[in-house]
């Protein structure tokens, strides 16, 4: 609930800011790490994202924040990709237990300023690319905008009973006081972390079998499949489970619903896919498989459980030469009966969602 979540945080020492867009959305921005750790339809305590179990009380998220592990506090984040490339400091041991989040990237030195166009979040920071032997000094900016209801002209969703919340992520990444050329090649990479037990979908141009990045070996045969329109992901299994869908095949938008005690939610990430862009995430072990444009990450252990959809920005630096990119997307969230959610899953998706 928002206000309990702000009055943990507030106990445990971690400034928060409250943006309300035109429409009513109430947005809880959260420096420490540069997320959007809410999102809550005009009247509802109800958060549609995901937030760490750590921040149910004061005690639990001094703890927390106190602590040497990365600090996931849940919502939205932004990374650098390629993974490969900034995670891995023993590199080319690339073992699990080797991983490591840079704490430069997260949680980051995120400095929030407000003009009378909103909030804008920045991140001055320096990062090796263990891999290319590289350091990057990078500023990554991050602003909120209202993003009103893309079926609000729908007759039969505005005559609904359905909760609405969005908003537009500017996203702009640079190379500073460097040759582009010198950097490594570095791309924005946003993550949205939603409750656990719900079920993603990937609409596509054709069919495209998904990558496996990581686990899936030993869950339900149905866990993921790939249809001529579709990919769809249920995100219930225990460990890790991690899947890839190129930019060639991928029509700019992931979904994903879940049930919200008796509701259901439906949350919906609308991106711009650029496939002449170099989208620089690989899989670990196949350094030279680029071009995906789309993942999805399942977590249920030791970070907990929740449902990632992620989605790249084309690279800059290294052989692209340039020197700066801006990334504009909109998330779309609702809330309602498990009807509602379907029928507007299959006008925002795809008609093959049942």
């Amino acid at each position: 609930m928002l206000q309990a979540l702000m009055a943990t945080l507030k106990a445990a020492g971690k400034t928060t800011e409250l943006v309300e867009t035109n429409d009513g959305t109430r947005l809880l921005i959260l420096p420490h790490g540069g997320r959007i750790l809410g999102v809550f339809a005009p009247g509802s305590e109800e958060n549609f994202l995901w937030t760490n179990s750590a921040l149910s009380s004061a005690e639990s998220a001094r703890a927390f924040y106190a602590g040497d592990d990365w600090q996931n506090s849940g919502g939205d984040r932004t990374w650098l990709a390629p993974e490969v490339d900034f995670f891995f400091p023993k590199f080319p041991n690339i073992d699990i237990a080797s991983y490591w989040q840079p704490r430069s990237l997260d949680p980051g030195k995120y400095e929030l300023t407000r003009s009378a166009q909103g909030v804008k979040l920045t991140n001055r920071l320096s990062i090796e690319g263990f891999r290319s032997k590289k350091t990057a000094e990078l500023e990554i900016t991050k602003s909120v905008a209202s993003a009103p209801n893309p079926l609000r002209f729908d007759q039969g969703v505005r005559n609904s009973r359905v909760e609405y919340a969005g908003h537009t992520l500017v996203t702009s990444l640079s190379v500073v006081n460097a040759n582009p050329k010198d950097c490594p090649l570095v791309g924005l990479w946003n993550l949205t972390q939603m409750p656990h037990q719900g079920e993603l979908f990937i609409p596509t141009y054709s069919k495209s079998e998904p990558r496996i990045y990581f686990g899936l070996e030993n869950t339900p045969a149905d866990e993921v499949s790939a249809t001529d329109r579709m990919v769809r992901f249920k995100m219930r299994a225990r460990g890790e489970h991690k899947i890839g869908v190129y930019a060639a095949a991928t029509t700019g938008r992931i979904g994903y619903r879940y049930s919200a005690g008796n509701q259901y939610a439906l949350i919906v990430r609308n991106f711009s896919v650029n496939p002449s862009g170099e989208y620089a995430d690989v899989p670990w072990t196949e350094p030279e498989d680029k071009g995906y444009s789309v993942q999805a990450c399942s977590v249920n252990g030791k970070w907990g459980m929740f449902s990632e959809m992620e989605y790249h920005v084309p690279a800059i630096g290294g052989e692209t030469g340039l020197g700066q990119i801006e990334d504009r997307s909109q998330l779309w969230a609702f809330r309602g009966s498990r009807e509602d959610m379907g029928k507007i899953a299959r006008s925002l998706l795809s008609s093959d969602i049942g």
